[in-house]
């Protein structure tokens, strides 16, 4: 896995877009829809602060513009040397580190949120339990652990992921798969909303997917769960 991720960490950008120019738009729609989405989730859950995060299988941090003016302290660690190495180029403002795979380099109760967004695909089924259990050990009591991930029930999603060249080994995980896990970890007050259903950005866009948001139809959804 590592071998394969510093291999794009060059050109990461342009195989995500290949990935999903059928739709005919840009990987920055994605991203900001994402980030729509944790902004609502630390204001309707951690309050008005700005949270400690730690964002894991962060890449080369080309999300993380978009978080900065919400977060406080960002943190990212990927099992790619080659990718975080970028993402401290790109991103003067974050914290790095690489990792193995398996152990978090924190102590417990580090952040007040963990992400792992489009990351769980790539972990093998039968390390699932014990990663999401590290994400929950690094959070402190009472912070929150979100994972963004693909909707397998969503056709185009299956696309992307099918045309994509970094995701041949993609075992696609649906929310009801993820909730599970993170219940297992102990996770508290878990819930999923799903999203990217609407090409658009228009606010009315964006309404009718929230009056959506607890039906499987967005291309991805976030789970997430209270420590």
């Amino acid at each position: 896995m590592t071998e394969l991720f510093d291999s794009y960490s060059s050109r990461y950008r342009d195989v995500v877009q290949s990935s999903i120019d059928f739709s005919g738009l840009p990987h920055s729609f994605f991203m900001r829809a994402k980030a729509d989405m944790l902004r609502e989730l630390i204001a309707r859950r951690l309050g008005s602060g700005k949270p400690a995060l730690l964002d894991v299988g962060c890449g080369i941090g080309s999300f993380h513009p978009l978080l900065r003016d919400m977060v406080g302290c960002l943190t990212g660690i990927d099992v790619s040397s080659a990718s975080i190495a970028r993402a401290r180029a790109d991103n003067s403002y974050g914290n790095y580190r690489d990792f193995n795979g398996r152990n978090f380099p924190f102590d417990d109760a580090s952040f007040d949120l963990a992400t792992a967004i489009c990351v769980m695909h790539h972990v093998p089924p039968a390390e699932r339990t014990s990663f999401m259990s590290e994400m929950r050990r690094v959070v402190r009591p009472g912070g929150l652990v979100c994972v963004i991930e693909h909707n397998p029930l969503n056709p185009l999603t299956r696309l992307a992921v099918s045309r994509c060249e970094f995701d041949r080994d993609a075992v696609l995980l649906g929310a009801g798969t993820t909730r599970k896990l993170m219940a297992a970890s102990g996770l508290r007050e878990i819930d999923a909303r799903y999203f990217l259903l609407l090409p658009w950005d228009a606010s009315s866009a964006r309404r009718v997917e929230n009056a959506l948001g607890n039906m499987p139809l967005g291309a991805q959804y976030a789970a997430f769960g209270t420590v």
